[in-house]
């Protein structure tokens, strides 16, 4: 059973990276997460178990999703690329500045995809609009769609899975994490502005006017970070925070007629959801039968420094092997019921840190690459990761370290 188990966990991942004809990651999962059911791999009622452990996180990714779609239609992403391109003032080293600020900003606030997906085609028209190479900027929009999801458990779905194995408050996480992610910035935006230092000439001033200022979105995203600042206070799950948001735009985009009920169902990208559910199972089918263990065997059960960095380690590793979210959901397994929790957070270091090294380490980070006009060379990629990798994953276990103990 391990054998096809393992199998279809390798063929889910090929389907996922690959995107052969364009066909969904859901193509391969679903099917696969059957099988390893129907041949008894995994049993009916613990591949239940796991899809509803998974509920909340996946409908929590389905609102943040929708958010961020919906933030884009009112134009938030076209008027932050104007601010950008009038901000830098002619300097393209001023700009770089600013993408990174921007791409932290999304990737904490409306997650990796945001960044990703609606940031990124920003980033590159405002930089063909200065005149000046799009790389540095791409870059750093994949960059901290990966490394600066560190901050808020919304960042990134790992942040969601790793919250709920946490046992912390939504403030209390990102009171822990919140060094780490400086620290990770830190590291971040030293080496890429060192390592694109002759891709900064002057920029071309923009003097065109700016788009207005999309106030209602712009509050109601405002007004959903501070409802998962206090969702804990509350005992309401973020889920609700970020499905209240979305409804309020959905409404309105309704109302003028921007959009149809199943252009709402579309932006939640309901393929995708039923991917990470169905991946899930299959990932519970692997961890069932040894891979758990095996892990299990080799990490630390102490929140000593050199656990934290042996946890940090073997999950940046075991990424870039099967990418970021399996990962996760194999190491939370292998960590056991009760884990310490600056143990379960030193994983989430290694699995949103490690995925800058190779383009197999995240989903958004494949999904990048297809945006991209001119896709990188894996070699590029591969040797700016590194050189932030092993850095930022160090110093920012280090600093969980100082904040944990």
């Amino acid at each position: 059973m391990i054998v096809l188990a393992v199998a279809l966990l390798a063929v889910v991942l090929v389907v996922a990276v690959a995107r052969p004809r364009g066909v969904p990651e859901a193509a391969a999962a679903i099917p696969a997460a059957v099988l390893v059911v129907s041949f008894g791999a995994l049993p009916w009622d613990a591949a239940w178990a796991e899809i509803g452990e998974l509920g909340p996180t996946v409908g929590f990714l389905a609102a943040i999703l929708l958010l961020g779609r919906l933030a884009d239609a009112e134009g938030v992403f076209g008027w932050l690329g104007d601010r950008l391109a009038r901000s830098a003032r002619g300097s393209a080293p001023r700009l770089f500045a600013l993408v990174f600020a921007a791409a932290t900003g999304v990737t904490a606030v409306l997650s990796l995809d945001a960044t990703v997906v609606l940031l990124t085609p920003v980033v590159l028209a405002t930089a063909t609009r200065l005149r000046v190479p799009a790389r540095p900027h791409a870059y750093a929009c994949v960059h901290l769609s990966n490394a600066g999801s560190l901050l808020l458990p919304v960042s990134n779905l790992t942040n969601l899975l790793v919250f709920s194995a946490s046992g912390l408050s939504f403030l209390g996480f990102a009171a822990v994490m919140a060094l780490p992610w400086l620290v990770t910035l830190a590291v971040e935006y030293g080496v890429l502005r060192w390592f694109f230092r002759g891709d900064l000439p002057r920029a071309e001033p923009v003097e065109r006017p700016e788009r207005p200022t999309p106030r209602v979105a712009l509050a109601v995203l405002g007004l959903t970070l501070v409802g998962f600042a206090v969702s804990g206070f509350l005992g309401v799950e973020p889920v609700w925070i970020a499905a209240a948001g979305a409804v309020v735009l959905a409404v309105r985009a309704l109302l003028r007629r921007e959009t149809s009920v199943r252009g709402l169902v579309v932006g939640t990208s309901p393929l995708f959801c039923l991917f990470v559910l169905a991946l899930g199972v299959v990932v519970a089918a692997v961890s069932a039968h040894g891979l758990s263990g095996a892990l299990a065997g080799l990490l630390p059960d102490t929140p000593t420094l050199l656990g934290l960095l042996a946890v940090a380690g073997i999950a940046a590793v075991l990424a870039n092997v099967v990418n970021n979210l399996p990962a996760t959901l194999v190491l939370l397994a292998a960590l056991g019921p009760a884990p310490a929790p600056a143990l379960v957070l030193a994983l989430l270091l290694g699995v949103n840190i490690g995925p800058n090294l190779t383009y197999v380490g995240s989903l958004a980070t494949l999904l990048w690459r297809r945006i991209l006009p001119d896709p990188p060379r894996l070699a590029t990629f591969s040797a700016l990761g590194l050189l932030t990798v092993p850095l930022a994953l160090a110093a920012s276990t280090v600093a969980l370290w100082a904040v944990s103990g």
